[in-house]
Parts: structure tokens; sequence; C-alpha cells
């Protein structure tokens, strides 16, 4: 490569070329670091709804086996403070 003088208008532009990269390797970096967090984020919220998708499976199977008759004597109860 050609060594040029310190004030040359080629090392200037190369200077601003070096700063360029070096700002667009910076903000890489911190894209990829953003990018493995959100990752991380959204596999345990998946996790998340999975469990209560589950949890949500186990309740609406216990309430189908609620007898109705049972649903209604409850609704025709008088409260205890009658």
């Amino acid at each position: 490569m050609t060594d040029f003088p310190a004030e040359s208008p080629q090392n200037n532009s190369y200077s601003v070329l070096e700063q360029r990269i070096v700002d667009l390797e910076s903000q890489l970096a911190f894209q990829e670091d953003t990018i493995s967090e959100l990752n991380k984020l959204v596999t345990a919220q998946s996790q998340e709804l999975h469990r209560i998708q589950k949890h949500l499976v186990l309740v609406a199977e216990r309430l189908q086996q609620i007898p109705e008759s049972q649903d209604q004597a409850a609704g025709d109860e008088r409260p205890p403070h009658y």
C-alpha cells in the first residue's frame, strides 16, 4: 500500500472510511447482543405461554367435571347471612 503524507486528501479519506468501519462494527456488535437478548426473552415468553396453556386446559377439564346440578343448586342456595 502507498504511504500518504499526513495532510493528503487520500489519507483523510482513508481515516474517514476507517472510522466509519469502526462505527459499523460497533453497531453490529450492539445489534448482535440485542438480538441475543431478545431471543432469550422470546424463548422465555414462549415457555411461559406453553405453561399457561397447559394450565388452562387443566382448568377447563376440571370445570367440565363439575355436575350441572351442582352448579344450579349452588345458585339457588341462600347465602349464610340470611
